[in-house]
């Protein structure tokens, strides 16, 4: 019996060094890239990875995700990786945040490093955005940067005011002398994002005299110095613009119809920023139906997408017509009556998003919508009255191409046919999957 027990015993052992070898080969085989190194503590290995032999694309990798901050003290870690931090694939994608310590909970980057970046590595940076705070010293900051970028060619530039715009805060002369550094020097800018900014329409002469090939994304909105004729300017200009966002009062039939020349690129994407500050003092002026027909007719795949910050007696020239807009959104109270002529006017809706109507059932309204804008697909509800039934209804109608529905608790109002916990079931059912109304807006 103590035999076989033996036998086992050392079968065993043969087992466990056999694969204490197969393990330890590879570890071997590892172990020649290593550097030893002598230490006093006794439960340290006394082989360490010497990790300036990884591979210089395996080092650009690791340093593409840090923050900028870890990323230079890791730059002096050895010879290698510090020659990694400054290769200029680095350096091609570049977010600056400029912020004051006191009034703001933005990282800032690091003024030694900004200097470091302009002196070593301004012609190496392509796409660029600067994210700044509410204060107006940032974004001086900014435009002392944009001012110093005379030997790159950007293809991305966006500037960002995270709280209020603060950019708007800066002498006109001063912010356009610093963009105009950028629309000089850089001859294959494709993508400008300047909303809330003092541009005009002289700098936008001179971002279309020197980049008019490459143009193709566009976002400006809130920018009062810009006016008609320069977007339509851009427009006659830009070919290959596809994506453009501005505000309502630079919306025009000519800005129209020069997007659907047939010398320009299909349109992709227009945003369009509805916006009044004071009731009753603002006049909007209305588009030609047949200048949203050509457009149609020149780029049947657009995105028509409209913000709406009215008061409801503002609302009276829209919704007159039939328009192709897609995604609508209303940032104020908006009243039955209009929401019941977009239900007639808006057949390509596939998004709608109501922040607030009143006390008065959008049924009617609802289901209205529902049997016109067969794409519909995602909708959100937050201060408005709907009752239960309706709402099932409505659901019903639209069925699975529901992929987003976001309704507050308090929107619903139980009626005969279902209370709050009934409906759940109900919408699940006609959803075909889990649903429940929401406790706080999710858009």
């Amino acid at each position: 019996m103590s035999t076989n027990c033996d036998l086992q015993c050392e079968r065993m052992k043969r087992g466990r060094k056999s694969l204490e070898d197969e393990c330890r080969s590879p570890f071997k085989e590892f172990k020649k890239g290593c550097k030893k190194v002598k230490t006093t503590d006794a439960t340290s290995f006394d082989t360490f990875v010497d990790w300036s032999t990884l591979p210089q694309d395996v080092v650009l990798e690791i340093f593409k995700c840090l923050p900028l901050l870890d990323r230079a003290h890791a730059s002096q870690v050895c010879r290698s990786w510090n020659q990694a931090f400054h290769m200029p694939e680095l350096w091609r994608c570049f977010e600056f945040e400029l912020s004051q310590p006191a009034t703001s909970y933005l990282k800032a980057t690091h003024p030694d490093l900004i200097k470091q970046i302009i002196k070593k590595h301004s012609n190496h940076l392509q796409y660029v955005s600067f994210k700044v705070d509410s204060s107006k010293e940032s974004a001086e900051a900014a435009c002392d940067i944009l001012s110093q970028l005379v030997n790159c060619s950007l293809k991305t530039l966006g500037l960002i005011s995270t709280a209020r715009p603060s950019f708007m805060e800066l002498p006109k002369s001063y912010f356009i002398s610093a963009l105009t550094v950028v629309f000089v020097n850089s001859k294959s800018l494709s993508s400008l994002k300047i909303d809330d900014t003092p541009v005009d329409d002289p700098s936008l002469k001179v971002l279309v005299a020197n980049n008019s090939d490459t143009l193709k994304l566009l976002k400006m909105s809130s920018c009062p110095h810009v006016s008609p004729a320069g977007i339509l300017c851009v427009a006659d200009q830009c070919h290959g613009l596809r994506e453009l966002a501005l505000n309502y009062y630079l919306l025009s039939d000519e800005l129209l119809l020069a997007l659907s020349s047939e010398k320009h690129a299909n349109l992709e994407h227009l945003r369009i920023d509805v916006m009044s500050d004071n009731p009753g003092q603002t006049q909007f002026h209305t588009i030609q139906k047949s200048s949203w027909d050509a457009l149609m007719r020149h780029s049947p795949k657009f995105n028509l997408v409209m913000y709406f910050f009215l008061y409801e007696e503002e609302f009276d020239p829209f919704f007159r017509y039939e328009i192709p807009v897609t995604h609508l959104y209303f940032g104020r109270s908006v009243s039955k009556d209009v929401l019941g002529r977009v239900g007639m006017t808006c057949p390509r809706l596939v998004e709608l998003v109501v922040c607030a109507n009143g006390l008065r059932p959008l049924d009617e309204e609802l289901i209205r919508i529902a049997e016109r804008c067969k794409q519909l697909s995602a909708v959100g509800l937050g201060e408005c009255k709907v009752s239960c039934s309706a709402f099932v209804e409505f659901v019903k109608m639209c069925g699975g191409r529901l992929s987003q529905l976001s309704i507050m608790e308090e929107v619903l109002i139980p009626d005969h046919r279902y209370n709050l916990e009934q409906i759940h079931w109900e919408v699940s059912k006609h959803l075909g999957r889990v649903w429940f109304p929401d406790m706080m807006p999710t858009w």
